[in-house]
């Protein structure tokens, strides 16, 4: 849809201005909208009636988690009738805005990687626990916020119910592409997927399969030397050795606070000019640890 354009609801005449396009999928096509009081939100429209109400029931459920929402907040779900009369269901969710995992770890340092891996497992635990998988993970789902510094993924489009056949994925991030198990949905699926986006960040041109697929996804893992001090947490996700998100994350959590703990304070982390402290990463690593106790607690 062009820039400046508008959505009418047909049932609840919420009017929304077209910004820009933030996204294109097989479900449909994601924009960056400002509704009448001028507040931001992404809308998602589509002509598949049944994979937009399943995504909104995926939210509404969400929105029931108890703490904060693991995925975007919804807004508001109606219809939009073309000019040719053609009734196209959308919704609209809260806007993420941030930068791309990737992005920033490029910017702030690896070191940020498992305070953010932390976060996200959170988060997939979260929706694990109503029965869901998220299915399509990968970088371009997920941002990393500014205030406060978190890692969020910001499309449903691929959550699919357990021991069901993901449907929607991309092949970087699956673990049938890659010959290390099948499609069903499970803890695992995500947790391979998990590992695909920290390999990503380090190879980011990715890089085509070979003849011996899982041969060489493991030793792309080894020859990195910065994800060296992940490759043990890694290696088990790829190989389906973790049951549950908790089992990974306690695992990374450990270690990244023993290594904070014999770092000095003064010791600077990266030489970018815009690097936050040390203690930040180490706050944020704590906080999480706790939040992420009380979740799996109650």
């Amino acid at each position: 849809m062009p820039v400046g354009s508008q959505i009418i609801g047909k049932w609840n005449k919420q009017t929304y201005t077209i910004l820009r396009l933030l996204g294109k999928g097989a479900i449909g096509a994601v924009y960056l909208v400002k509704n009448r009081d001028g507040q931001f939100a992404a809308l998602k429209i589509s002509d598949q009636i049944a994979s937009i109400s399943s995504e909104v029931n995926v939210l509404k459920k969400l929105t029931k988690v108890h703490g904060s929402t693991p995925g975007p907040s919804l807004f508001d779900t109606d219809d939009w009738i073309s000019r040719s009369g053609q009734s196209y269901p959308f919704y609209t969710m809260e806007y993420v805005h941030g930068e791309r995992l990737d992005q920033f770890i490029s910017s702030k340092g690896i070191d940020w990687l498992a305070v953010l891996l932390c976060q996200l497992l959170s988060e997939l635990e979260k929706l694990h626990q109503l029965g869901f998988v998220l299915g399509d993970l990968k970088i371009d789902n997920l941002i990393v916020t500014k205030s406060p510094i978190r890692l969020r993924f910001i499309d449903v489009g691929g959550v699919t119910s357990f021991g069901r056949s993901v449907k929607e994925y991309t092949d970087f991030y699956d673990r049938g592409y890659w010959k290390f198990g099948d499609r069903k949905a499970e803890p695992k699926y995500d947790l391979f997927s998990l590992a695909m986006v920290a390999i990503h960040c380090v190879y980011p041109n990715q890089f085509k399969k070979t003849d011996q697929p899982r041969r060489q996804l493991l030793n792309k893992l080894k020859q990195s030397k910065s994800l060296a001090n992940y490759q043990l947490f890694l290696e088990r996700a790829l190989l389906g050795k973790y049951k549950s998100c908790f089992e990974m994350k306690r695992d990374l959590e450990k270690y990244h606070l023993r290594r904070m703990q014999r770092r000095q304070p003064n010791q600077s982390l990266a030489n970018y000019d815009n690097q936050v402290s040390w203690i930040e990463i180490v706050i944020l690593s704590m906080i999480s640890l706790i939040t992420g106790l009380i979740s799996y607690l109650f």
